[in-house]
């Protein structure tokens, strides 16, 4: 086999995965107000789960990272909302488009929950392929390091929103927002 043979395939193949990248980040949207889009996830305990129906009933807090370097805003989010005992379930969103890493979900996951402790891996939900886009065109990408926080009420709306980054101010008022929509008046 000659060289060009051997190597165009490969350039190609590079070429496909390095296209997502090139593209140009989609506007940020302000969601506050829309229906949450039907999406298919899996937890990292295994579990399919369909969004928005599988918090339908009760208010959730969504954080939704596109970039692996959104973890650090995550974890802050996070702790903050367990600091506070916020009374909304929540769940972390990883979206990952793209039919390449598709192909490698079930190493990714791995690499997820290697770092997550067990007790953790339902409240976890990756989602792969169109759905993942799906999300990004719903919030845009604009600054893709910040995780997107949404909270939806018990229809699966979306009535607070933010990503521009963790703001204590910020958590302070979801918290506040999550209270008064669980009916828990109590809190920060």
């Amino acid at each position: 086999m000659t060289p060009l043979r051997i190597a165009l395939p490969l350039l190609l193949l590079a070429a496909a995965l390095a296209a997502p990248s090139c593209s140009s980040p989609l506007p940020r949207r302000d969601t506050s107000g829309e229906a949450f889009p039907e999406v298919q996830g899996e937890s990292l305990a295994g579990e399919a789960v369909q969004l928005p129906q599988a918090v339908a009933g009760r208010p959730a807090v969504l954080l939704l990272g596109y970039v692996q370097d959104a973890q650090f805003d995550a974890d802050r989010w996070l702790f903050g909302l367990l600091q506070a005992e916020t009374p909304v379930q929540i769940l972390e969103l990883p979206t990952i488009p793209g039919l390449f890493p598709r192909l490698l979900r079930g190493t990714i996951d791995d690499g997820m929950r290697s770092g997550i402790p067990s007790e953790d891996w339902a409240s976890v939900v990756t989602v792969y392929g169109p759905d993942a886009a799906t999300l990004k065109a719903f919030t845009g990408v604009e600054t893709p390091r910040n995780i997107r926080v949404l909270m939806l009420d018990r229809d699966g709306r979306v009535v607070w929103m933010h990503d521009r980054g963790f703001s204590a101010g910020k958590m302070l008022e979801l918290d506040r927002a999550a209270r008064a929509l669980a009916g828990d008046g109590g809190g920060s």
